[in-house]
């Protein structure tokens, strides 16, 4: 089986003209923060375009650099992917890549530099690590320990593992081509557009890579009304899409593609809560039916619970997020209650609030 090669570092890609579209959705008590340190990073060669939808103008949209615009949409988008071709129409410039961060995000000042490693080694699609930048209660630790997870498995091993990493939405860049292309005939209401745009460039042979020193500081969920509020969002995205999963896992057999093969059976794995629920369900009814199945199951979870803490209680890990795992049923509850919400909710959940409290790294 094939992935795609990877040729060799082509220094020609280490100034590379950056335009970061940074997306704020009615909220925009991030943004002078998220701006001022993308302005901060050690690179030069980059615009900012600041796409403001639904917001008011005011003193938090003012900047003097004259690499910064502010955007102001005439109509509500309540879209990502409108969000950002509208910043695509306003480039000062063509651009060479495009670089897309939420409001709340916070850059490392390497962030550029380390995503312009990959795109020297031949590729078109970079993922960043995406690190939690506030950590003041026990929700926002197990969410920061979730993303561990995530970045471990779905980013770092199965991207060594010759297959691609999954988009988070934020920190990640592309060829300003790519992009475009991969989404210009396609209208995507409310969340989810990471997860058409990965499908795409997956199915359309392209390997995503997985830069683990690409950080970028993301604002978790503090307050169990967040949690259900983004989880709802984002159960229902699963549900929406996984069906891609299908298509990808068809071509990776048919081609002989392990890139595909891989990344379409990540695709089809349920959130993680379903899927083990599932499984303690099915162990608990083997029990009187194939006691066998049940040893198995049984067996399979504990190995699931290693694997799950192999990364989160790495010696880079806050000691706070090790201290919260033993709040992880409630996390699991508050994630029943976003399933529920997903199902029986008809209001549309466009974006997450977050609370300005205790804002730090």
């Amino acid at each position: 089986m094939s992935a795609k090669p990877v040729r060799s570092l082509n220094t020609g890609t280490t100034n590379r003209d950056y335009g970061i579209i940074l997306t704020a959705y009615e909220q925009v008590d991030f943004v002078a923060d998220a701006v001022k340190s993308l302005l901060d990073m050690n690179y030069l060669n980059f615009h900012i375009y600041v796409v403001a939808d639904n917001c008011k103008p005011s003193e938090a949209l003012i900047f003097t650099d004259d690499r910064v615009d502010v955007l102001f949409p005439e109509n509500v988008l309540a879209s990502n992917t409108a969000s950002h071709f509208y910043a695509i129409e306003h480039f000062r410039r063509q651009h060479q890549t495009i670089l897309i961060m939420d409001s709340d995000n916070l850059a490392h000042p390497q962030l550029i530099n380390e995503l312009n490693k990959y795109f020297g080694l031949g590729f078109h699609a970079v993922q960043g690590l995406r690190s939690a930048k506030n950590l003041e209660t026990t929700i926002a630790c197990l969410d920061a320990a979730r993303d561990i997870y995530y970045h471990f498995y779905d980013g770092k091993v199965i991207f060594e593992l010759g297959s691609s990493a999954t988009l988070a939405g934020s920190g990640m860049a592309f060829d300003s081509q790519l992009y475009i292309r991969m989404l210009k005939d396609i209208d995507i209401k409310g969340a989810g557009f990471d997860k058409v745009l990965q499908a795409r460039l997956i199915a359309g042979g392209e390997r995503i890579a997985f830069a683990q020193d690409a950080i970028v500081y993301d604002q978790k969920t503090s307050a169990p009304k967040q949690l259900v509020s983004q989880r709802s969002r984002w159960i229902a995205t699963w549900f929406k899409y996984f069906k891609f999963g299908f298509g990808i896992l068809y071509q990776g057999v048919a081609g002989a593609n392990l890139n595909q093969l891989i990344f379409g059976a990540v695709l089809l794995r349920p959130p993680l809560f379903i899927f083990l629920s599932l499984a303690v369900l099915l162990m608990v009814i083997s029990l009187f039916t194939t006691q066998l199945l049940a040893l198995v199951i049984f067996f399979s979870l504990i190995i699931y619970v290693i694997s799950f803490l192999i990364p989160v209680l790495s010696k880079t890990t806050d000691k706070k997020i090790r201290r919260a795992l033993v709040f992880i049923p409630k996390f699991i509850f508050y994630q029943f209650v976003s399933l529920a919400k997903s199902v029986f909710s008809s209001k549309p959940n466009v974006a997450t609030r977050h609370s300005l409290k205790n804002n730090s790294r």
